[in-house]
């Protein structure tokens, strides 16, 4: 893939040491880079590193057999000069303050970087979901909704789904905020079944708007997509969605994965046989077994490493590390997943020539079409799928356009650009709405 953009990256003996991160303060870190390309008020930025409020919760749960376990919740909403706060609610047992504060702070520069009228919040529990019967998911749900009912609402804080959470989860959010305020409001959250608000390709917004991005920066490139190589590490909802999305338009799917690892065919995978782990909990895995020695089984590391042209890493966070960058093999990274690449491993990428096209724009379009699904609560009027999917076409071109230009105006990497135009636009906010009192 021939390169339209010089690397001016610092020499190995500058590279960043690779430690263990919080989300938080890799998003501290990312921000400060960011504003060393633009002319950014010092106060701005300041405030601009520290959520507005942070809210933790106790969230008591009965159990089938009777018990009850208390778990802990939380809200980290960081900035809302923009519009209300959003983003997603996750239960996870991993779930920590900082994961929140660092994960709000990349919500408010996604909402920017797709000009879309919100700030940036996120939430959880921390919970293995898998641990919980249905009906143990619905109390703990209901109970949540409840603890943190006063800071939501559909023009304050509007949640959405992430790990472990899914449309069901939202509707019973929602129910639990409409029986107490006395009136249905399903534009409290996003992400509902579309029977009770929510809106069609929901769903599948964050990997189709994957897809769109690898297809304009394949295009960018030069590179026919025809003649593409995509591994695809993560096969949920945004893996699944993007590989069966760029399988279709003519795009060669060579590896994908779940949590028990990868199967790879340098002629490729009809991804479309294969079910998204939420369709079905480890199919990939299923599917290799199925197929037996016609493909190849590889590690979630090792599909990390394999020759292709594109790698769209679309499960967890920190998976391309110090550890592992200089073995990346891919001529561009699309990160599906949120916070798939350490800051030290970006660097490395960067200095080695590999584009790393970044989370806040690849897979925004869950936000995107959440937009959409709040205006059409707000209105009252549902839009078409194929109404969605041409709006969602529209946004995603124009904000990858946007942040192109800022890569070729300052020469800089994907991921700086997209970070110089949220950054931007958000602090202009802030000049123009100043400080009160």
């Amino acid at each position: 893939m021939a390169s339209n953009q010089q690397s001016t990256t610092p020499p190995k003996e500058h590279r960043p040491v690779e430690s263990t991160e919080t989300a938080l303060e890799t998003a501290r870190r990312q921000l400060d880079r960011a504003a060393t390309h633009l002319e950014i008020d010092d106060a701005v930025l300041e405030r601009l590193k520290h959520p507005a409020a942070v809210h933790e919760v106790a969230v008591p749960l009965k159990r089938d057999d009777g018990s009850v376990d208390v778990f802990t919740g939380y809200r980290a909403q960081h900035d809302s000069v923009r519009g209300p706060y959003k983003g997603g609610l996750r239960y996870h047992p991993e779930v920590t303050r900082d994961e929140c504060v660092g994960l709000s702070m990349w919500m408010t520069w996604k909402c920017a970087v797709m000009d879309l009228p919100f700030g940036g919040a996120k939430g959880g529990v921390v919970v293995d979901p898998k641990s919980l019967s249905d009906e143990e998911t619905e109390r703990l749900t209901r109970r949540f909704a409840q603890e943190i009912r006063d800071v939501i609402g559909p023009t304050t804080d509007i949640p959405a789904p992430d790990m472990g959470t899914g449309p069901e989860a939202m509707a019973w959010l929602m129910d639990a905020y409409s029986m107490q305020e006395g009136e249905t409001i399903p534009g409290v959250v996003t992400g509902k079944p579309p029977v009770v608000g929510g809106s069609h390709g929901r769903e599948e917004a964050p990997g189709r708007s994957v897809a769109i991005i690898t297809r304009e920066t394949c295009d960018y490139y030069g590179y026919p997509l025809e003649d593409v190589t995509v591994a695809v590490q993560g096969f949920g909802s945004v893996g699944a969605n993007a590989a069966r999305l760029l399988d279709e338009w003519g795009a060669t799917v060579v590896a994908v994965s779940d949590v028990n690892g990868a199967v790879y065919d340098p002629d490729g995978i009809d991804v479309a046989d294969i079910p998204s782990h939420d369709e079905e909990p480890e199919a990939v895995t299923a599917y290799a077994a199925a197929v037996g020695t016609d493909v190849d089984r590889l590690s979630n590391d090792e599909l990390l490493e394999l020759d292709v042209d594109v790698l769209v890493p679309a499960a967890v966070g920190n998976v391309i590390t110090a550890d592992n960058a200089d073995a990346i093999d891919a001529d561009v990274v699309v990160e599906g997943a949120n916070g798939p690449t350490t800051f030290a491993a970006d660097t490395i990428l960067e200095e080695r020539g590999i584009h790393v096209v970044p989370d806040i724009l690849a897979n925004a379009g869950g936000v995107t079409v959440s937009y959409f699904e709040w205006l059409q609560d707000i209105n009252r009027r549902a839009w078409s799928l194929e109404r969605v999917h041409e709006e969602l076409e529209t946004e995603m071109v124009d904000a990858w356009s946007a942040v192109r230009d800022e890569v070729e105006a300052k020469d800089l990497t994907w991921r700086d650009a997209a970070y110089a135009v949220a950054l931007s636009r958000v602090a202009e906010a802030h000049e123009a709405r100043g400080l009160w009192p």
